[in-house]
């Protein structure tokens, strides 16, 4: 249903990429800042995580070290590609420690890499398409996986997988908004606040 809608859209969508499994690896403050602040709302607030694409575990050759901020409703990304590294059991926050180190990043966000903590690794499926002017991308978030994590011996056995749940999100550049609200209204879907990284840490949290 959430694919014909968009496939006959006025705004005429279409594929841009092949639909692709996304992996992210979450960290946070011991006091958990980066969740609360996301909980509560604040305007200004920020996400940090590595990305990376396919297989969740094994091999990562092209991780991407992501520093999300939002500053009200102006959302930013930093992008920064780190060495290769592997997932797998008994995964330790040292061997991140240890790639972050050799990467070629700012030093003032390594010192900060190494004072957080691994929150949370999520998985999901992701489908893209753009509207026909090229300027507003859709994406359909689907088949939701989430882990548990800290900093030693991790055997990925905590999860939560959520199928029944799709996430559609509306992307565009400052100054688009007028358009945008015409493209939502289209849909019949209640608009609401998404963070899978809160989602992920409170369905953990419950299991």
């Amino acid at each position: 249903e959430i694919e014909s809608l968009i496939r006959f859209h006025p705004a005429m969508f279409s594929a841009i990429y092949s639909p692709r499994f996304i992996n992210n690896l979450y960290f946070d403050s011991g006091n958990m800042k980066n969740y609360f602040d996301a909980v509560d709302g604040l305007w200004n607030r920020v996400k940090i995580r590595i990305r990376w694409y396919g297989d969740l575990f094994g091999n990562i050759e092209k991780p991407v070290l992501e520093i999300k901020i939002k500053n009200g409703l102006l959302n930013m990304k930093n992008s920064f590609q780190l060495k290769p590294f592997s997932i797998s059991e008994f995964f330790d926050f040292d061997s991140i420690v240890d790639i972050i180190k050799i990467s070629d990043i700012p030093e003032n966000l390594k010192l900060e890499m190494i004072s957080l903590e691994p929150a949370l690794l999520n998985r999901y499926k992701r489908k893209y398409v753009q509207s026909s002017d090229g300027d507003y991308r859709i994406t359909v978030d689907t088949n939701m996986v989430y882990y548990d994590i800290n900093s030693h011996n991790n055997l990925f056995l905590n999860k939560a997988v959520d199928y029944s749940n799709t996430v559609v999100e509306l992307k565009y550049n400052y100054g688009k908004d007028d358009y945008a609200e015409r493209i939502v209204k289209y849909f019949p879907f209640r608009l609401t606040k998404s963070s899978k990284y809160v989602t992920g840490i409170e369905t953990i949290n419950w299991c």
